[in-house]
């Protein structure tokens, strides 16, 4: 078993954290969440039924994991601001090329609307087929490159609006 988790491990969790880490924005709860969600893939693992890909597979626990967070956030009436702090070490967007344009994709980002925001991430940090994102929301793969596109779009005419492009 240790094995099966360290080859796992080495194989996604570099894009797995770089997924999660856009969820949460915080590097601590990320990398928690990254932990939790090798943990319990490799515990469940005779679940796994080949249906999508394993990347697809980690990324809906992880996904899951992050909804079961917020939603304890929630129950306990404190804002996600207030669980989640802002990580003061060196941030995802400072190993970017271009850090500012970086940076004003990431805040767009995180004003989007769900399901746009999750599916831009699916699909260029966690670099998910649009078949495996649809099959995450029940949905086709063509809604998920629809939607992709148009979150893309809303990230575009926002970075001209702000004359960052």
């Amino acid at each position: 078993m240790q094995k099966m988790f360290d080859e796992i491990y080495r194989k996604y969790a570099k894009e797995l954290y770089v997924y999660i880490y856009n969820l949460c924005r915080n590097d601590a709860l990320a990398e928690d969440i990254l932990q939790e969600t090798m943990l319990k893939a490799v515990m469940s693992i005779d679940r796994f039924k080949g249906e999508c890909s394993l990347k697809t597979y980690l990324c809906r626990i992880a996904r899951n994991i992050w909804l079961n967070h917020v939603k304890k956030a929630e129950n306990r009436n404190i804002s996600l601001d207030e669980t989640v702090e802002q990580d003061s070490g060196e941030s995802i967007e400072e190993q970017l090329g271009n850090k500012m344009q970086s940076q004003a994709i990431h805040r767009i980002l995180h004003t989007l609307d769900e399901p746009y925001k999750e599916i831009f991430t699916l699909r260029v940090f966690a670099e998910l087929k649009f078949n495996d994102i649809g099959g995450l929301f029940g949905e086709s793969a063509n809604w998920a490159r629809v939607t992709f596109f148009r979150a893309k779009e809303k990230i575009l005419r926002q970075l001209k609006e702000e004359e960052q492009i």
